[in-house]
């Protein structure tokens, strides 16, 4: 198999999605599950997602649509498309699969994948967190993750636009 195929397998549609998570349940693997934009990948992602896949033996991401950030971000984002942002993130060798979500939220996909650990930074509390309910109900956990100072999407995509303020 080629590795643009691989790449390519990691993106699920959400028809997929409950027969791959049953098949890992029967593996006894446990599941890790954060979401976001990621639209300009840079070290703070890296680093984040890293350490989410490390409570786990599976990282799944769900990835904003494009609708979804332009709801949530404003007309001038996401800078890259949902293709793109998949296909970057499902080339992460720690990361097993991608799941675009088009809500606000992704408290329907968290119920549909119900993991084991739901992962974000720690600029939000555990009961911020959307979906936290659901987890918990599950005896699954919730944990914030220290981000990486000095590195954020808005932060660089301020410094292209206005270099002369950095």
């Amino acid at each position: 198999m080629e590795f643009l195929e691989i790449i390519k397998g990691k993106i699920l549609p959400w028809n997929l999605i409950d027969k791959r998570v049953a098949m890992w349940r029967f593996l006894d693997k446990k599941i890790v599950f954060t979401n976001g934009c990621f639209d300009i990948l840079h070290l703070g992602h890296i680093e984040y997602l890293a350490k989410a896949r490390s409570m786990g033996n599976l990282l799944i991401i769900g990835l904003n649509s494009d609708a979804s950030i332009h709801k949530i971000k404003g007309p001038d984002r996401p800078v890259n498309d949902e293709n793109s942002r998949a296909m970057v993130l499902a080339s992460l060798s720690f990361v097993d699969a991608v799941i675009l979500f088009d809500e606000e939220t992704p408290a329907e996909l968290i119920r549909r994948i119900n993991p084991d650990i739901l992962v974000k930074g720690n600029d939000y509390r555990a009961d911020q967190i959307a979906g936290h309910d659901i987890v918990e109900a599950h005896g699954g956990k919730v944990v914030t993750i220290e981000l990486t100072p000095g590195y954020s999407t808005t932060g660089i995509i301020s410094r292209i636009n206005h270099p002369e303020k950095h």
